[in-house]
């Protein structure tokens, strides 16, 4: 991400995003999901995430069966990316 060569969509619910955020990612809840809601990427390889990995999955599927070619996730979502280390910000 810090090269500019991904957009992490957290589909996560904002409550969640409030606790611990993916810092640079733009929320796009899995609750109220479309995937017309995802920012223009501009050139950058789309990666959803979540608290898991599950719920970016499903997020995947819908992208995918409305038309888009976002087919990456998070694996482990933001349990893995605390676990690694990597930082998080409090607010949302």
């Amino acid at each position: 991400m810090a090269d500019g060569r991904y957009l992490l969509v957290d589909v996560r619910e904002p409550n969640e995003v409030a606790v611990d955020a993916y810092p640079g990612a733009v929320v796009v809840p899995l609750s109220t999901f479309d995937p017309k809601g995802i920012p223009d990427p501009q050139g950058k390889q789309v990666v959803f995430a979540c608290r898991s990995g599950k719920r970016s999955v499903t997020a995947s599927l819908a992208a995918q069966a409305g038309g888009f070619s976002h087919d990456k996730h998070l694996a482990g979502g933001m349990l893995a990316w605390k676990a690694a280390g990597l930082p998080t910000r409090s607010g949302g």
